[in-house]
């Protein structure tokens, strides 16, 4: 599912109404702007947030070089476009390192944001990035709260320092300490969390910060409870004066009040959100990929990041040999498969390219079932069958459809995809003018 996947749809329903028009009036910018107002209303975002939102778009989509443009309804979205990215804090704003080691970040946050997970997803990304992080475990009310920051940073290959029961304060200066003896370059503290906010938990916290003056306090959302999560970073930020904010449960059914809201109301960054369960499954957030994502436009620069990370360089000059060389089998179909999975959701790939809510996908074009079975299908081919599928016959169909347990339907149809997708390889390849226009994508 794309990231406010509804707000996006309703967003644009909004736009292609004014997109038609080669003018427009006054009066059909002011209904336009009473759509979008309601629009994020819906959407949880915080009420001044909005109105502040609709005057500044308002007064530059009324303007001159709007009115008396040849595009003006894409003016407009441009307006939109630039006005979401400055809501949520323009650029990507990234960790504070200390000028002397460790740098010391501080996690905070209400049970059930997924703070303590956070953690590990954050040791994980810096150590990819060369860093040397350990985990601390702070959180000693919560039953076996030190046992699950353990078994997390066992999964993540970083180590954990606890004292058991001591106090969190005490806890985390000795962690400091030990972490400058082994060399560790970066120590993230796993703070308690309470089901609400009490005064107990903020004098705690506060005391830890007066204890080792952290060079982050992330403050760690739950996405999906919208205005509520906005309530929550501010409460923090009176208190212990935030460095930032840890959005997570994106990938869920998430209304974009929070990410829209947080900055302007807190003053603070978002600076990571989770886009899943997995370890991996944590970004920098960039608020003009955000932006771009909500209003359809796509988000390729992340995808590149993607596939990047999990591709060699080997591997991508292998890849576009082949492409280049119109030389690409099922096998390397089934090597892409085994690729994807390794970037994430299929759904969540497609999300990222522009105009993905309008691709008119098959059901099973990002079924995760669907991908196991043409893995089943290429498997009981043969290995010239592989080389050569156009020479695949009707009884080699069903000898390759009883081996996978699948149907004669199920093999004509990842035919199809394969040929389809050696297709758009020919486009991007550049020996055919033309796009992803009426395309099936070859998953």
């Amino acid at each position: 599912m794309a990231l406010f996947g509804t707000l996006g749809e309703k967003l644009n329903h909004v736009f292609s109404k004014i997109t038609k028009k080669g003018t427009l009036t006054d009066l059909e910018i002011k209904n336009a702007m009473r759509e979008i107002k309601l629009v994020l209303l819906e959407a949880d975002v915080n009420y001044l947030v909005v109105k502040d939102f609709i005057a500044k778009v308002t007064e530059k989509s009324t303007g001159e070089r709007v009115m008396k443009s040849l595009t003006p309804g894409q003016q407009i979205i441009k307006i939109v476009n630039e006005e979401l990215t400055a809501l949520m804090g323009s650029t990507n704003a990234k960790l504070t390192v200390a000028s002397k080691p460790p740098t010391v970040i501080m996690m905070c946050g209400l049970q059930g944001a997924g703070k303590t997970t956070m953690c590990g997803k954050l040791a994980k990304m810096l150590k990819k990035q060369g860093k040397k992080p350990m985990l601390v475990a702070c959180d000693i009310y919560r039953p076996a709260a030190i046992n699950q920051l353990k078994t997390i940073g066992k999964s993540v290959d970083v180590e954990v320092y606890d004292e058991g029961t001591a106090k969190p304060e005490k806890t985390s200066l000795n962690a400091i300490k030990y972490a400058d003896k082994k060399g560790y370059d970066t120590v993230i503290i796993d703070t308690a969390g309470r089901l609400q906010i009490n005064e107990e938990l903020m004098t705690e916290l506060q005391n830890i910060k007066k204890a080792v003056n952290p060079s982050e306090i992330l403050l760690t959302v739950d996405a999906m409870i919208g205005q509520e999560s906005v309530n929550v970073a501010t409460t923090f930020n009176e208190k212990l004066d935030i460095t930032g904010v840890i959005l997570t449960k994106l990938d869920g059914d998430t209304r974009g009040g929070a990410a829209l809201s947080i900055r302007a109301v807190t003053g603070k960054p978002i600076k990571f959100c989770g886009v899943g369960e997995k370890m991996d499954d944590i970004e920098p957030f960039y608020p003009d990929r955000m932006a771009s994502r909500i209003l359809d436009m796509g988000d390729v620069l992340s995808l590149i990041e993607k596939a990047q990370a999990n591709y060699t360089e080997e591997e991508a000059r292998k890849l576009e040999k082949k492409m280049r060389e119109n030389s690409f089998t099922l096998d390397d179909y089934l090597v892409q498969f085994e690729q994807l999975k390794k970037m994430g959701s299929i759904s969540d790939i497609l999300a990222m390219l522009p105009g993905s809510n309008k691709l008119k996908l098959n059901e099973n074009a990002i079924d995760e079932k669907q991908l196991a079975k043409n893995k089943a299908i290429i498997q009981s081919m043969t290995k010239k069958e592989r080389q050569d599928p156009d020479g695949i016959k009707g009884s080699q169909k069903k000898r390759i459809a009883t081996g996978s347990g699948t149907t004669i339907q199920d093999v004509n149809i990842l035919l199809k995809q394969f040929s389809q997708s050696r297709e758009l390889m020919k486009q991007f390849n550049g020996k055919k003018k033309g796009g992803l226009a009426g395309m099936r994508l070859p998953f």
